[in-house]
């Protein structure tokens, strides 16, 4: 690549997903970023650097430049508001869904259809106002940055709005899934500018990550 560029991404699933897709399009890391302090990482291609942040400063790395490319959950990109960013990728990794529980005993005689008024926890408030205000339904949400799992077992909250993958946490908790609000995959996200000053190295990625992506 003749033209510098610079990726965001964040620890966890994501980047562990992320790696064999870089690979695939010739990219490698130079260093292992989940045993690595370091928060700038070259690449094997001395072209491209990786930024290893939190995964909800992705896409503000990305919309201020400091970032030209990264990759974000859905759930991130659509909990921030401002955000100028391209989106022109869906990669089919970090697979989950964004749903309500509440604890079991609850959902037995529980209809959902019903509700009028909720109190909800989540780390999601503006997706949560946003999916009960369409069906017309109050709500009380409580943020939180911590395991959402918890508040209904301490009388915090009715119920949690979050993210779900296979179910086993909710079920450790005794909680159960009521109703599914979306589903959620990582994006790449590009930074409009970039997009403009870089478009051919950056278009050239995106055709290499998407010839890596599965179906």
């Amino acid at each position: 690549m003749s033209a510098g560029i610079t990726i965001a991404l964040s620890k966890g699933r994501i980047l562990q997903e992320a790696v064999p897709l870089f690979a695939g399009a010739g990219i490698h890391l130079a260093e292992d970023p989940e045993e690595s302090r370091k928060l700038i990482i070259p690449s094997t291609d001395p072209a491209v650097r990786f930024l290893v942040i939190r995964a909800s400063d992705v896409p503000t790395y990305v919309t201020w430049g400091a970032a030209d490319v990264g990759i974000a959950g859905k759930d991130v990109l659509l909990e921030q508001e401002g955000l100028d960013l391209y989106e022109p990728l869906d990669l089919r990794i970090g697979i989950c869904h964004m749903a309500v529980a509440e604890p079991a005993a609850l959902a037995v005689t529980d209809v959902p259809q019903h509700w009028e008024r909720v109190r909800i926890a989540t780390k999601y408030p503006r997706i949560t106002r946003k999916h009960f205000h369409a069906r017309g339904v109050q709500t009380e949400i409580i943020k939180l940055y911590g395991s959402m799992e918890l508040a209904p077992l301490v009388g915090l909250a009715d119920r949690i709005v979050d993210l779900v993958s296979s179910g086993r946490t909710l079920k450790e908790n005794g909680l159960v899934e009521v109703e599914e609000i979306m589903p959620i995959s990582s994006r790449l996200v590009v930074n409009r500018a970039a997009m403009k000053l870089k478009r051919r190295v950056i278009e050239t990625l995106i055709h290499q990550l998407e010839a890596q992506v599965t179906p």
